[in-house]
């Protein structure tokens, strides 16, 4: 069976002042016609279809869009929430869309209910792990720990437990929209720390075919059996040196992958500049740039006169513009956001206690302070799904 994966499409994002509907527009043009010409048998979209959770109605009428042009090739296509969904307002008509070919799983408690799918070697089971926001399901899947791996962990042992009652031989694929340890992630993603901890082990996923994941935006291998196909689009210049694509799979009658990867359309190309801009507006080796969209950092010691008109003269799609003088780390003129470049919010946190109170937390106030910032992650997931 031929897969085509992919995910995190944010449809209705833009790229800085950049309207992306376009290029996301063509970008499922692209889609359907590798279905039709690369005789794709299923298609995979791990989560992330829209950008948040009420999304503008341009977006909608393009997801509209794709449904129907998927729904036209006759391919069956199965499509699970991520975090930026609402799993809810996503899933809503899915049983009827069901009949059409395009199967919706944004509800947790079916995560051991696979979509059936036949090739000439028998039945692929097809099990959708939407986004699961630990605090809002660790009751459905019974832990006592409103953890990712844990919740993660218990959806997958339902998976596993359903296949045991299958006919040998047959063949599996998780759709899961997750942090995987060993993934690089970008400045794009929304953070999804709980207790600390982000990510799970790749080993979670151990027991099944193909695990096709979904919320990093880097098309990355971490296993052959366990990939993230990558966003479509380019979401934050941290993606400059990103290649976009899909990963196009082949199960074979033994449950063994092979994959390449098909080459998404890039609108624009990304150049993340740095010197001084007397540098930047003379260097030759820059002219490639000219026509990208360009994120220039300044290391002039002192701001100069209309950077960005002066910018665009030579790079007229600048779109970002960062002041950073270079300067030690400890230098008290380094600005506040790049002194908390990298951080978490649990390390800001802590920092904030040790600097107005002389010492940083002990270790029952510095679970304190991430229990506090998990319910208010938690308090923010269950407003997002009310919504």
């Amino acid at each position: 069976m031929r897969l085509l994966h992919t995910s995190d499409w944010h449809l209705g994002r833009a790229f800085h002042r950049v309207n992306l509907l376009g290029a996301q527009a063509e970008f499922i043009g692209h889609l359907v016609t590798a279905v039709r010409e690369r005789e794709v048998d299923a298609v995979v979209v791990s989560g992330d279809v829209y950008d948040r959770a009420v999304p503008p109605l341009a977006a909608v009428e393009l997801f509209d869009t794709a449904l129907h042009r998927l729904a036209d090739l006759g391919v069956p296509t199965v499509m699970i929430s991520g975090n930026h969904d609402s799993a809810r307002r996503l899933g809503v008509g899915a049983g009827l869309i069901d009949r059409a070919g395009i199967h919706l799983r944004t509800e947790p408690s079916a995560a051991g209910t696979p979509v059936i799918l036949q090739d000439a070697h028998g039945e692929v089971a097809f099990y959708g792990l939407p986004y699961l926001e630990p605090a809002l399901v660790k009751d459905e899947f019974g832990v006592d720990k409103a953890g990712h791996e844990a919740v993660l962990g218990a959806a997958m042992d339902r998976v596993r437990a359903d296949l045991a009652g299958r006919a040998p031989g047959t063949r599996s694929v998780v759709l899961a929209h997750a942090f995987v340890t060993g993934g690089q992630a970008s400045d794009s993603e929304r953070d999804i720390t709980v207790g600390g901890v982000a990510a799970v082990p790749a080993a979670v996923f151990d027991g099944v075919d193909y695990a096709a994941l979904g919320h990093l935006h880097g098309c990355q291998t971490l296993t052959e059996r366990v990939r993230y196909s990558g966003s479509p689009l380019a979401y934050s210049f941290s993606e400059a040196g990103h290649r976009k694509s899909m990963w196009l799979v082949d199960l074979d009658a033994d449950g063994s992958v092979t994959a390449e990867r098909v080459d998404c359309p890039v609108p624009r190309p990304l150049a993340r500049l740095r010197g001084t801009l007397e540098d930047l507006l003379a260097d030759p080796a820059l002219s490639g740039h000219e026509d990208a969209w360009v994120e220039a950092t300044l290391t002039d010691p002192v701001r100069p006169a209309d950077p960005m008109a002066r910018l665009t003269e030579r790079f007229p799609h600048t779109l970002s513009l960062v002041f950073a003088p270079d300067r030690a780390p400890d230098d008290p003129r380094v600005s506040y956001a790049r002194r908390l470049a990298g951080r978490s919010d649990q390390q800001i946190a802590q920092d904030f206690v040790a600097h107005v109170r002389g010492a940083g937390p002990d270790e029952h106030e510095a679970a304190v302070l991430r229990e506090t910032i998990d319910a208010v992650r938690a308090d923010h997931a269950v407003r997002e799904v009310a919504r």
